[in-house]
């Protein structure tokens, strides 16, 4: 009995140190080896700062791509194998602004003297500008010899969006600083928006060296499913070196079987984004147990189920049967009046109609409650007032439309577990 139990314990540890690997690669976007399918960016963007780094040479640059492209993760490698380097190590500092974060210019130049460790010399210095903030800041940062000053990475997520500060300031001493000899400095933009350089006022794009690194994933199919069995594998230093093996066999045999071929193209052709790729094989790999100790095609294909779930048809899942009425009382308005809003009242007059008429499993509920379930639809945004200024119209009065398509409804009432059949009747004869 004791040997059984040390076994299954044994098999429990093995499979849950490999489900922490591989959930901390999948979930904490473990940075690549090296980028895939961006060769030709990675060694731009790393002859550029290495420039900056080892030379001392001022640099600008943007990378653009579109979101779960790779820009982050491009960079990050970059700075990875920069920072690798012995010349480099102790001496280049890196200050991260994100544009989401850094709203005006007074946050982000906060954040550059907290990330500067700076705040000690800056102190309780009253400063005429931002320029003159900035350049005491730099100025800081050089060595006991005062004859040179360290390099310095700033790297602006969100770029377009330090574009709408006021006058862009902080955009402008940063680019002017790029530009002068006085410290080394490397701008780095990441972007969404082609057209951010149309943003920038002009003595702002005049200070720009203009370089942008664009990332349109060039990416194969055969190379997608290399990385969804290098992301599956496990690596040659896991403890358990048979367990290991079988596990990457049946990762393996798993990448040849034709269901999952579908579903890992199907998802390939709707993204080529690693991070949606990232939560399918997360999804996948939290179904493992104990008692199915290998990954199998049953959850991907229950993985890909989940991920593509439409997010409304699953709120409607949880609502009662009275705001289930109510939304097919408004796709019957919706039908009778060719999709012109209406009004609680309506909606109300509608469901009255049927409880008189055709149905006996429901019960007659008083209006305040009907409006209650109505408020609950409202909030869960299943249906939008029209008019979303403030409305004097009283609350019954006030026009609203139904924000779900037909099919949605329907497969919503097809799973609803108990669904009255006079409710479906009615719903079929609403949708008919």
């Amino acid at each position: 009995m004791s040997k059984r139990r040390s076994a299954a314990l044994t098999e429990a540890q093995r499979v849950s140190l490999a489900q922490t690997l591989l959930r901390e690669r999948l979930c904490h976007q473990k940075l690549p080896d090296r980028p895939v399918g961006l060769d030709s960016q990675y060694k731009h963007l790393l002859e550029l700062l290495r420039r900056t780094a080892v030379h001392g040479e001022s640099n600008s640059v943007l990378i653009v791509g579109p979101r779960g492209s790779g820009k982050t993760m491009l960079l990050g490698c970059v700075l990875r194998e920069l920072m690798s380097l012995k010349e480099v190590q102790k001496n280049v500092l890196l200050v991260e602004l994100n544009g989401l974060l850094q709203t005006d210019d007074k946050i982000a130049l906060k954040e550059i003297t907290r990330q500067l460790h700076l705040e000690n010399v800056v102190g309780d210095k009253v400063f005429g500008s931002f320029a003159e903030n900035l350049a005491f800041l730099l100025e800081a940062l050089k060595k006991g010899d005062k004859s040179s000053s360290r390099p310095v990475l700033f790297v602006l997520d969100e770029f377009d969006l330090f574009a709408h500060h006021k006058n862009q300031t902080l955009l402008y001493n940063l680019l002017d600083v790029s530009q002068s000899a006085q410290t080394p400095v490397a701008v780095l933009g990441l972007t969404c928006r082609l057209d951010v350089l149309e943003l920038l006022e002009k003595r702002v794009k005049s200070r720009f060296s203009h370089r942008q690194i664009h990332l349109f994933s060039s990416i194969s199919f055969a190379q997608y499913v290399d990385v969804v069995r290098a992301q599956l594998s496990l690596p040659p230093d896991f403890p358990d070196p048979k367990f290991s093996e079988e596990w990457n066999h049946s990762v393996t045999k798993l990448c040849e079987e034709k269901s999952v071929e579908e579903i890992l193209k199907r998802h390939f052709n709707a993204s080529k984004d690693f991070r949606s790729l990232h939560s399918l094989l997360f999804l996948a790999v939290s179904r493992v147990s104990v008692s199915r100790s290998t990954l199998c095609e049953a959850d991907l294909l229950e993985a890909s189920r989940l991920i593509s779930a439409d997010s409304k048809a699953n709120v409607l899942h949880g609502l009662s049967i009275l705001e289930l009425c109510l939304i097919i009382a408004m796709k019957h308005l919706n039908d009778t009046y060719d999709g012109e809003p209406f009004n609680f009242q309506m909606v109300h007059n509608e469901f009255k109609k049927f409880i008189q008429r055709k149905s006996h499993s429901i019960h007659k509920f008083e209006k305040p409650v009907v409006m209650k379930a109505f408020e609950h639809l409202l909030q869960l945004e299943l249906v939008r007032p029209v008019d979303s200024g403030v409305c004097k119209v009283q609350r019954e009065y006030q026009l609203m439309r139904l924000m779900l398509e037909h099919g949605q409804v329907m497969e919503a009432l097809q799973r609803y577990p108990q669904c009255p059949t006079d409710v479906k009747q009615w719903a079929l004869s609403a949708f008919g």
